[in-house]
């Protein structure tokens, strides 16, 4: 089985919120015309949406839906 580690999954999950972040702090600074709250909205959103889409990840993690073994680990029979 193809196993990815959770420091895996934390990675990618931080990777993914600093881009999300980002543009989550230019439009709510766009909305507010205020960096402070523009910046403390893209701090919640940040931790908020790492600790959802860990989650997300690990759920996925062990549905075998789309998984397919490399050839020397598959089962016989």
């Amino acid at each position: 089985m193809v196993l990815e580690s959770h420091l895996r999954s934390l990675i990618k999950a931080v990777s993914w919120r600093i881009f999300g972040t980002l543009a989550t702090v230019i439009i709510s600074y766009i909305f507010t015309g205020q960096w402070s709250t523009a910046l403390y909205i893209g701090a919640f959103e940040f931790i908020t949406k790492i600790a959802i889409f860990y989650v997300h990840e690990r759920v996925w993690h062990v549905i075998p839906m789309g998984i397919k073994k490399p050839i020397g680990l598959q089962e016989e029979g």
